[in-house]
């Protein structure tokens, strides 16, 4: 990456490292990856950027698997990593998140999270492939507020099926692209940022609202209740 990026991220958040590291087991360590992050309490791992990256490598023939076998395997990783992370928050709840000096498991995530899902309802849980740290966590939300399982299967499924083939897609189709592969860093590090966008933009209109509302009002939903309805 490039050499400002590379001292300041280690190198388990760099897709290109990753990759090359795993050599022959590329894709199947991307399938860990994308599993733990869907939804097993670990946020901070290269999702969007990996399967960019994993895209790529196949259109530039350093990973030799069908373009096909791998959308496939990397949804099925993405849907069980959310599935794993209800049933982990149907059974804990939200008690792992009471630590406010957590490096991982902080109390904010949990309650920007249950915000975020509140705002959109149920279609939060497709919206939120595209929202690192929530993306992880809403799935514990889903779980603690004890969500109808099959209405939470249907919707992270839909967003399983748009979230990992659709930026795997996007790399395949820009991997044969000259520019691209001869600033491949470069294009990784701006999809980190891009990623990053719909969680800034997230937190201005949540300041901006509540410059508005000021103090929530006293009827209020109770934290960590997610509801069933539409």
């Amino acid at each position: 990456m490039l050499p400002l990026v590379a001292m300041l991220m280690p190198n388990w958040m760099d897709p290109e490292y990753l990759l090359h590291w795993m050599g022959n087991w590329a894709l199947w360590g991307t399938l860990v990856v994308v599993f733990i992050e869907c939804g097993v309490l670990f946020p901070i791992l290269p999702g969007d950027s990996l399967l960019f990256a994993v895209g790529l490598f196949i259109a530039q023939g350093s990973i030799n698997v069908p373009l096909w076998l791998a959308c496939v395997l990397l949804t099925v990783a993405a849907f069980l990593g959310n599935v794993s992370g209800y049933y982990i928050g149907r059974a804990l709840g939200t008690s792992l998140f009471r630590n406010p000096n957590a490096r991982f498991l902080k109390p904010k995530y949990i309650e920007q999270t249950h915000e975020f899902f509140e705002r959109y309802g149920p279609r939060a849980l497709v919206m939120a492939r595209f929202v690192p740290i929530v993306r992880t966590f809403i799935t514990i939300v889903a779980g603690a507020g004890k969500m109808d399982p099959k209405k939470f299967f249907l919707w992270t499924g839909v967003g399983a099926v748009i979230w990992a083939p659709g930026i795997t897609l996007l790399g395949h189709a820009l991997g044969n692209v000259q520019f691209i592969h001869n600033h491949l860093e470069s294009a990784l590090i701006l999809l980190v940022l891009v990623s990053l966008i719909p969680m800034v933009v997230e937190f201005f209109l949540a300041r901006r609202r509540n410059r508005k509302t000021g103090d929530a009002p006293k009827h209020a939903a109770p934290k960590h209740q997610v509801s069933n309805g539409q």
